[in-house]
């Protein structure tokens, strides 16, 4: 019997038929830079993988990074308003989101990421990396607090997180 100061063990995630084994890969959609994460194949940790420039290449560039990593699925940051409402910003990650769907062979899922960039600013500040040194490293940063939060809500209920990108 388990003392009283014990917690009950929490019920493991037994997955679902959905969530096959694969690598996730998160984008932060930048108008000069993609920044790209990665999981690993279990789905359990988030970390850096490149930062891209934004040009006639890039969706070529990330269907080479699906190819390399076998990636089950591609979770790309939607900026939303603090309102939770669609502006510019994000209306240029959905026609993003929409061109990579059509030129990759593997799900798009939109995921919010509200503050993503803000988050991994101050988590690169906490590190000692100044402003002008974490340029290069800010878009990866975003992606991983988007991938990590994808991940987060896959391990909770099991299912993909955000909505998926239909072409």
């Amino acid at each position: 019997m388990p003392s009283p100061r014990s917690k009950p063990p929490l019920p493991r995630w037994q997955g679902s038929p959905e969530l096959e084994r694969g690598t996730r890969l998160a984008i932060d959609v930048g108008s000069v830079r993609v920044g790209v994460a990665r999981s690993d194949p279990d789905g359990i940790l988030a970390v850096p993988e490149v930062t891209l420039a934004r040009d006639s290449l890039t969706m070529q560039r990330i269907g080479a990074l699906v190819e390399e990593h076998s990636a089950a699925i591609v979770y790309v940051g939607l900026p939303l308003g603090l309102d939770g409402q669609v502006g510019t910003a994000g209306a240029l990650a959905e026609e993003f989101a929409a061109a990579l769907a059509r030129s990759i062979a593997v799900p798009v899922h939109l995921v919010d990421e509200r503050l993503s960039t803000v988050s991994a600013q101050r988590s690169l500040q906490a590190a000692g990396k100044s402003t002008r040194e974490s340029r290069a490293y800010v878009d990866q940063a975003a992606a991983v607090v988007i991938l990590d939060a994808a991940l987060a809500r896959e391990r909770a209920d099991g299912t993909r997180a955000g909505r998926a990108v239909t072409v």
